[in-house]
This record gives C-alpha cells, structure tokens and sequence, in this order.
C-alpha cells in the first residue's frame, strides 16, 4: 500500500473513535488556556466507543453542524471494530502507533502502520478499523454532527449494554 493508504487508513480509524465519541466528549471536555497553550480536559470517550477510551474536544462540537477536532486517547492493543461516518474524517497521530485497515473484519496482516507525525484522511462511508500498539493519541477533525455506524451491529458497544 502507498501513502495515500496509508493516509486514508490513519484517518478513517481516527474518524470512527472521534465520531463515537463526540457526543458525550463534547458535553465533558473543554479547552483551558495556560501560557497560550491550550490545555485539553479529558473524560471518558462517548458510548460508541468501546470501553477503555479518552476524549477531549480541541475545537467545535462534534455533536453539532460545522467543523470540529478532538483528542483521542487509546489503551495499549485497543481495538475499533470495522464501521463507517457519513463525512470524511482527517486523523493526525500524536503519539503512539495507530494501526488502521480497511474492509469488514480485522486483519491485522492488512494494516497500515502509522506513528506520531503521520496524518491521513478516510473518505466518507468508507469502511475501516484500528488497532493500537502501546498507548496511542490522535487528533481527530471532521464536518459533524458526527454519527458511526459498525459493520456489524453486534460490535457495536451500545448494543452491549
């Protein structure tokens, strides 16, 4: 795969989690200004997300028209099961390896590996997957309102509850 797959792979994977997470992430994260830097307020990612997920919104309000960006934190090994969003999500790596792929089900044979620095866009509708190695942090921007939808319903974590 080239880079153009790569990047598209980072970005879908980045979108799905941010996506899921925007609605309970926009309602319990905010910006705090320190020296002129921006300080993030974490807090659980929303439900759409399997457990294990941080979220901290860096710009805008996922669950609401126009632009937004959030942070993404993500356990060693976390898993995104295949999904889809109906806009196009662009995904920058901070820190970690991001493991992104395409398809219906988890291959971890055909993934894209992306560290810190990579950037990537996943088109709208298209579906994808991730997989971290190690603690992983992205920054995630799309056009919301924001909404996943998983391949499977069965993978999908508010169905579990």
């Amino acid at each position: 795969m080239g880079p153009s797959v790569r990047q598209t792979l980072s970005i879908a994977t980045a979108l799905a989690l941010v996506v899921t997470t925007a609605g309970a992430a926009a309602a319990q994260a905010k910006k705090e200004p320190s020296k002129g830097a921006k300080q993030l307020t974490w807090g659980p990612a929303p439900d759409a997300f399997p457990a294990g997920a941080k979220m901290a919104v860096e710009k805008g309000n996922p669950m609401k028209a126009g632009e937004f960006t959030v942070r993404l934190s993500f356990p060693a090994n976390y898993r995104i099961p295949p999904h889809f969003h109906p806009t196009d999500e662009h995904v920058r790596v901070v820190s970690g390896v991001f493991m992104a792929g395409m398809g219906d089900a988890i291959d971890t044979s055909k993934t894209m590996k992306l560290a810190a620095g990579d950037t990537g866009t996943i088109p709208a509708k298209m579906h994808h997957y991730a997989v971290t190695r190690g603690a992983t942090e992205i920054s995630l921007r799309a056009v919301g309102p924001f909404a996943i939808t998983y391949v499977n319903a069965a993978d999908d974590p508010r169905k579990k509850k």
